[in-house]
């Protein structure tokens, strides 16, 4: 670990940070980190409590002078979305990350920062354990799961709770306040098939998309960045047809909520058709790779021959069906706001499809703020999909965040922020998933709210944390927690 990370400021907050980021915590598989958080309490002679879900929950009492305002809720989710670099070897289940200083930035070397929403843990860490700072009695709750299904959030039981006011800590920009958020709901497409022996003949070739910069499937699908499966899709869909191209494997994206930077795809020609073909696909290639130049100037798309010919393909039938219904499935902003300018309403991310043995799996992340939006795109995609002949389920669907204007603790920190750097913050809406829509369900009168520090690439290799925007964020809640209302 970079020892020049504990000599950054706030120190309580990157010293915390460091201790976290030595802990795997990959959604799913957070037993480690919670029992590290647990421990944590623990050791300040704090109320530790751990739901049945595996949420934890530590108490810290009001500081003399504080007892008379509301009780708050400091709220930030302990896993993170694990992603490297192929050429990257690291372990997700054993290392910590790696982290290095670039400049203002403190960044990962070749993988996930983890500062969504590692940051917002090591902060109510740091808040925990200080013996300086004034403020109201203090539910820290650190939820699971929040990256890969929210079902910390969604376990999270009415009644554990006792504070009025919730600061959830998971926004990425410094200049926002967050006052609504998208849901989302998982499509997944399944088709069986029986595949077909390669004949003599026939060589073997590797299409790679590669160098894609990735990123959050919801905060930043109105980027336009490119989406490995559909550049993927495009190569094949251009070429195929001219020159006998059989398929026999796709594995192209990762997690859901991240715009998939790779895809591999192991295909057959006829061995008089390999030259014509790469010159072919060469020229789809480069209107490809002009096309996203500005956006990402780092894509690469590389056909090589492989030493051994794969042994099976697809029917033909089933390879048109595929390509022409991944070409038609949407991806990307579907629908903007029409009551939040520069808002995304409604979106969806084609993040995995792997095509082998006789299976094709296709999964999509759809989100919006509006819910018959939301079913209105994932219908569509259900369509597209089914006339491949595939079965096509949902799952993991959350709901939204409705934005209260009127929220009192929204007035509070518009005051401070606007008193602190003598101009006023953006109060949006956000196209990611909170956990507050979810927790709203079990908590109804509680008083939300979400805000960050600047975080840039998350859910991706790129992924980097601000320093300065750490150090303004610090100064930010510190206000906040010394002008809580009174109950």
């Amino acid at each position: 670990m970079n020892q020049e990370i504990l000599q950054l400021q706030p120190q309580s907050i990157w010293k915390n940070f460091n201790a976290l980021n030595a802990v795997p915590r990959a959604s799913k598989k957070e037993e480690r980190v919670i029992a590290f958080i647990q421990d944590f309490g623990k050791s300040l002679g704090l109320e530790t409590i751990t739901d049945k879900t595996g949420n934890v929950v530590i108490r810290k009492p009001a500081t003399a002078g504080m007892e008379d305002r509301k009780g708050i809720v400091l709220q930030s989710h302990l896993d993170m979305v694990h992603q490297k670099n192929n050429d990257t070897v690291f372990d997700f289940d054993a290392d910590g990350i790696r982290m290095l200083i670039d400049g203002d930035w403190v960044k990962a070397d070749g993988t996930t920062l983890g500062a969504d929403n590692g940051i917002g843990v090591a902060t109510i860490m740091a808040i925990l354990e200080s013996k300086e700072l004034a403020h109201p009695a203090i539910d820290a709750l650190f939820t699971i799961d929040e990256e890969t299904g929210m079902t910390g959030a969604f376990g999270l039981e009415g009644g554990v709770l006792q504070g009025e006011i919730l600061l959830n800590l998971d926004t990425e920009d410094d200049t926002e306040i967050d006052i609504g958020c998208a849901g989302g709901v998982d499509v997944t497409a399944t088709k069986s098939y029986s595949s077909e022996p390669v004949l003599n003949g026939y060589a073997g070739l590797t299409i790679t998309v590669k160098g894609l910069n990735g990123g959050h499937s919801g905060m930043e699908i109105h980027k336009g960045l490119g989406n490995a499966n559909k550049i993927m899709n495009r190569v094949l869909f251009g070429t195929h047809a001219g020159f006998g191209l059989r398929l026999s494997e796709i594995k192209g994206g990762g997690l859901r909520n991240a715009i998939p930077r790779e895809s591999v795809a192991k295909v057959v020609l006829p061995q008089e058709q390999v030259q014509h073909f790469i010159s072919a696909a060469d020229i789809v290639i480069q209107a490809i790779k002009a096309e996203y130049k500005s956006v990402d100037a780092g894509l690469e798309i590389v056909i090589d021959q492989q030493e051994h010919t794969p042994v099976t393909i697809l029917p033909l039938d089933v390879q048109e069906q595929l390509i022409k219904a991944v070409y038609a499935a949407h991806n990307g902003v579907y629908r903007m706001s029409a009551d939040f300018a520069d808002l995304v309403e409604t979106s969806n991310n084609i993040a995995n499809i792997e095509v082998k043995d006789g299976k094709i799996t296709i999964k999509c992340l759809t989100r919006s703020s509006v819910e018959s939006s939301k079913y209105d795109l994932a219908n569509a995609l259900k369509s597209t999909f089914e006339l491949m002949g595939a079965e096509v389920g949902f799952s993991g669907d959350y709901p939204g965040w409705t934005p209260d204007a009127n929220s009192q603790i929204l007035q509070v920190l518009k005051d401070i922020y606007e008193k602190q750097y003598h101009e006023k913050p953006e109060v949006v809406a956000c196209h990611a998933g909170l956990e507050c829509g979810i927790l709203g369900r079990n908590y109804p009168g509680m008083d939300m709210i979400s805000f960050g520090p600047t975080i840039l690439g998350a859910h991706s290799p790129a992924e980097r944390v601000s320093i300065s925007s750490v150090q303004k964020f610090w100064a930010f809640i510190q206000e906040i927690l010394v002008n809580i209302p009174k109950k």
